[in-house]
């Protein structure tokens, strides 16, 4: 029965990557992505937030708190990952800079595929990791998604109109399942979660995120919220992708989705709150 959920956890990790990029890129078009980024130092700052000082500071609270090896990997992979596809959603609760975010999310995501694979071996070393395996890995489940749904999207706006909704509707609910079957099979690294810092660590770690991204600013308020929200809401979907390939511990997935789950609990009334403010 745990074989059959683990399976099913893997599965559902797939299908939550591929839909996720897929629906993005039948949203959008090339144009949209690239406006946006003609501000270089926005562009700038937003990379300088996620790939330098994010993973630092997810660093650093692993060694701070004391983390097990397995909640700290776990940790950096979500520090490391970056350009969540519900960063747009974000920005539209926020009613932030949309356009912003659409070009945000994408470069990070793009990014991330290159980024990870060189970085995370520094991070981690004497820890056996497969930088190509996991460079591989992200286009195949991530970059070509994304790819055809552009393409979809430029050649045949009215199949990617009818698409979209649909791709979206498995993309929530693979999600979804990614949580509830990763729990249901390691429910017992799940309860090691407890009465340890790994709660504490992903509620610190996306406050921290938040401020970082709040304190660089932007061009405006609309860019503001945009990064803040960016810089805190890292790519699960990529972290799962790398954390399944590459650790036997169940406990890095497990912290994933810990940090997954309290991302949205802190995240979304955060997003309330700034279009309150606006």
């Amino acid at each position: 029965m745990n074989a059959l959920l683990i399976q099913g956890s893997n599965i559902a990790v797939v299908v939550f990557v591929v839909s996720s990029t897929l629906g993005v890129g039948l949203s959008l078009t090339v144009g949209q992505i690239l406006t946006p980024l003609k501000n270089a130092r926005l562009v700038a700052l937003s990379l300088a937030a996620n790939f330098v000082l994010a993973p630092l500071a997810a660093f650093a609270l692993w060694r701070m708190l004391g983390l097990d090896e397995p909640f700290g990997i776990g940790l950096l992979l979500c520090g490391l990952a970056a350009g969540a596809p519900f960063l747009i959603k974000l920005a539209e609760f926020a009613k932030a800079d949309l356009g912003f975010a659409v070009g945000l999310m994408v470069l990070l995501m793009v990014v991330t595929v290159g980024y990870v694979p060189v970085t995370l071996p520094l991070f981690l070393q004497g820890t056996a990791v497969n930088p190509l395996k996991i460079a591989s890995s992200l286009i195949v489940l991530m970059l070509i998604p994304l790819g055809v749904g552009l393409a979809l999207r430029s050649r045949g706006p009215v199949v990617a109109g009818r698409l979209r909704p649909a791709v979206g509707w498995v993309s929530n609910v693979s999600m979804v399942l990614v949580v509830v079957l990763t729990i249901a099979a390691h429910f017992r690294s799940v309860l090691s979660v407890f009465g340890t810092f790994a709660i504490l660590a992903a509620v610190l770690y996306t406050v921290v995120c938040f401020g970082i991204g709040w304190l660089l600013r932007g061009s405006g308020k609309g860019t503001r919220g945009v990064l803040a929200l960016g810089t805190a809401q890292r790519n699960a979907a990529a972290a799962f992708v790398v954390a399944g390939q590459n650790f036997d511990d169940p406990r890095v997935i497990v912290m994933i989705t810990v940090v997954l789950i309290v991302e949205f609990l802190m995240l979304l009334p955060s997003a309330r709150l700034l279009a309150k403010g606006r």
